[in-house]
C-alpha cells in the first residue's frame, strides 16, 4: 500500500496547475495563491486511500480528491470572513488582503470548480458521489452555523459540541474516504464502515486539536497556546471543565470567561489540570480512535491493505502540531 507522503506528492502533482482563468485577475489570482499555500492535503489523501483500500487507485479518485480539496478551501475562505481571521496557514487571509466581496465571490467560484471536477468522473458513479458530496456540503454549513450560534450561548453541553464537530469537521473526513471507496468498488457495508472510521477519527482529531491549543508546545504547534481560552471558545476542554469544576474553582472559571485578565491562560490551565481535564481529553481521544479502528477491522479486506489508514490515523491523532 502507498504511504501518506507518497500519496500527498501524487495528489500534489495532479493538482498543481492553474484551476481558474486569468481574467479577471483580481478575482482569480488570490484564489490560486490561496490554493498554493496547501496545508497537508489530508482530505484528498483520504479520498485516494478510500479507493486504494479496495483496489488500484483510479483516475476518478483524483477528480473526486480535487473536488473535495476545492470544497474544503471554499469553506476556509468563507470561515475566515466569519471569524474575522487575519491569518491562514501563516499567511494573510483572502479577505484581509483583497476585501470581503472578493473573498465571498472567490469561495463561490471554488465551489463551482469543485463540481467541474465531479463532472469528470465515470457517469456510473456520478449519482451516488454527487448525493454524498451535496449531503456533506450541507452538513458542513450546518456545523459552521452551530459553531457561530455557540458563541452567544451561555451553556453548551458535550453532546451539542459533539454534534457541531461531527458536522463541521468529521463528515468531510468520512465522506472523503467513502467517495474514494465508491469508485474503488466497495460494497455498501464496507462503505458504511469506512465512513464511520472517518467520522470517529474526525472527532478524535478535534479532541487532539483542542488539547494542543491548551497544552501543546508553542515551538511545535506553530502558534501561541491558549488561543481558544483567550477567545472563550467552547471546546471539549472548556465544556468539561465547566461541568467538572466545583465551588470557588467554578466561580473563578466563570469570572475568567467574563473579564480581561493578563494571566487568563495560566489561570484557566491551572483549573484544567486541577480538574484532570488533560487526562480526560486524552482518554476521550483514545475512545474515539478505538471506535474508528473497530469499524476499520470490520471492513472485508486484508489487514495489509488497511495499514496505510492505520498509519494515517496515528499521524493525525498522535501529532504535536
Amino acid at each position: 500500500m502507498t504511504g501518506i507522503e507518497t500519496l500527498q506528492q501524487s495528489f500534489e502533482t495532479y493538482f498543481n496547475h492553474r484551476h481558474f482563468p486569468s481574467f479577471p485577475s483580481t478575482l482569480y489570482d488570490p484564489l490560486e495563491e490561496f490554493l498554493s499555500n496547501s496545508g497537508k492535503r489530508i482530505r484528498p489523501v483520504l479520498c485516494l486511500m478510500g479507493n486504494e483500500l479496495f483496489g488500484e487507485i483510479k483516475p476518478d479518485a483524483y477528480h473526486l480528491a480535487a473536488a473535495v480539496e476545492l470544497f474544503h478551501n471554499f469553506t476556509l475562505v468563507h470561515d475566515d470572513i466569519m471569524d474575522k481571521a487575519p491569518l491562514r496557514r501563516g499567511k494573510p487571509t483572502v479577505h484581509a488582503v483583497h476585501g470581503e466581496p472578493t473573498a465571498l465571490l472567490g469561495g463561490d467560484v471554488m465551489m463551482v470548480v469543485a463540481y467541474d471536477y465531479l463532472n469528470k468522473i465515470d457517469p456510473s458513479f456520478l449519482k451516488k458521489t454527487l448525493h454524498l458530496f451535496n449531503k456533506t456540503a450541507k452538513e458542513v454549513c450546518e456545523g459552521q452555523q452551530l459553531d457561530m450560534d455557540f458563541e452567544t450561548l451561555d451553556h453548551v453541553d458535550l453532546d451539542q459540541y459533539l454534534t457541531m464537530i461531527e458536522l463541521k469537521t468529521s463528515v468531510l473526513l468520512a465522506s472523503s474516504l467513502q467517495l474514494g471507496a465508491i469508485v474503488g468498488g466497495a460494497s455498501e457495508g464496507n462503505q458504511q464502515h469506512i465512513y464511520e472510521f472517518g467520522r470517529n477519527l474526525g472527532i478524535a482529531f478535534q479532541v487532539q486539536d483542542d488539547y494542543l491549543d491548551a497544552f501543546g508546545d508553542p515551538s511545535k504547534f506553530g502558534k501561541l497556546v491558549g488561543g481558544d481560552i483567550q477567545s472563550n471558545k467552547k471546546t471539549f476542554l472548556m465544556i468539561h471543565a465547566l461541568e467538572t469544576a466545583k465551588g470557588d474553582m467554578l466561580a473563578e472559571l466563570h469570572q475568567l470567561m467574563k473579564q480581561e485578565d493578563k494571566n487568563k491562560v495560566e489561570k484557566v490551565l491551572a483549573i484544567y489540570k486541577a480538574c484532570g481535564i488533560d487526562l480526560w481529553a486524552n482518554a476521550l481521544k483514545e475512545q474515539y480512535l478505538e471506535k474508528a479502528f473497530l469499524h476499520l477491522e470490520e471492513i472485508a479486506v486484508s489487514k495489509e491493505r488497511k495499514a496505510s489508514l492505520v498509519e494515517l490515523a496515528y499521524y493525525l491523532i498522535k501529532r504535536d502540531k
